[in-house]
């Protein structure tokens, strides 16, 4: 390979071609030019209309994404509210039953209060007028003891002492009954004693008994009563 500064040596040229040059047409380049920019300006248009798409599709995409997160935040929100309204109105309807329950006991206390109220008046009012009340209570106590032919003690209320005394049936004319009056003893009741027994009838006694089972203590006397 050679190096050649200006002319190159005919042995080496193979052929010739004649070229002329035409002259330069200026409106040819301004064409090329103006189609040039038309292309770069249609290449950046439909780049900007792909820019703007995307950035739509993304926009559109990330509205969408976000209108599933807040509709699932809400439902959320709404299942939580729910529930927590659920367990007010549960725990409100609990403490509505308890409420109710507690005031169904309270209103049935006080109508056995006074029931047995009524009855102690009653009671009181047919001890004071029947003088024969002592005799089926007397002849209870005396099943209990069945003590027979053993010498019983009666101590009762001198008024239903003075009652029997007068007038004992044959039944109780036939034992071996000693009455004693006690005035500290209400009418209508008696204490007996025999062979180391005893048995409290009193009034105050059996009436307590009788509403222990309805689960009261009212005493028999009140303090008014009394005196």
């Amino acid at each position: 390979m050679r190096n050649y500064t200006r002319f190159i040596p005919g042995e080496e040229i193979g052929a010739v071609e004649q070229w002329d040059f035409g002259a330069v047409d200026n409106r040819a380049v301004l064409l090329a030019a103006q189609v040039k920019v038309q292309q770069a300006t249609a290449e950046r248009a439909q780049d900007e209309a792909l820019r703007q798409e995307g950035f739509a599709q993304g926009f559109e995409q990330g509205r969408a994404h976000a209108t599933v997160e807040a509709q699932r935040q809400m439902a959320d929100f709404v299942t939580q509210q729910g529930q927590v309204a659920g367990q007010q109105l549960a725990s409100l309807f609990e403490q509505a039953q308890a409420q109710l329950a507690a005031a169904e006991q309270t209103l049935a206390q006080g109508v056995l209060d006074i029931a047995c109220e009524l009855a102690r008046q009653v009671l009181r009012r047919e001890l004071a007028t029947d003088n024969s009340a002592l005799l089926p209570v007397l002849r209870e106590a005396l099943g209990l003891l069945m003590a027979d032919g053993k010498s019983t003690v009666v101590r009762l209320n001198p008024s239903d002492r003075d009652t029997l005394a007068n007038g004992a049936p044959n039944e109780l004319a036939s034992l071996a009954l000693t009455l004693v009056p006690d005035p500290s003893i209400t009418p209508g009741g008696c204490v007996i004693e025999s062979a180391g027994t005893v048995v409290d009838a009193t009034v105050q006694k059996r009436w307590l008994r009788a509403i222990a089972t309805l689960g009261l203590t009212m005493p028999w006397d009140t303090p008014d009563e009394s005196a």
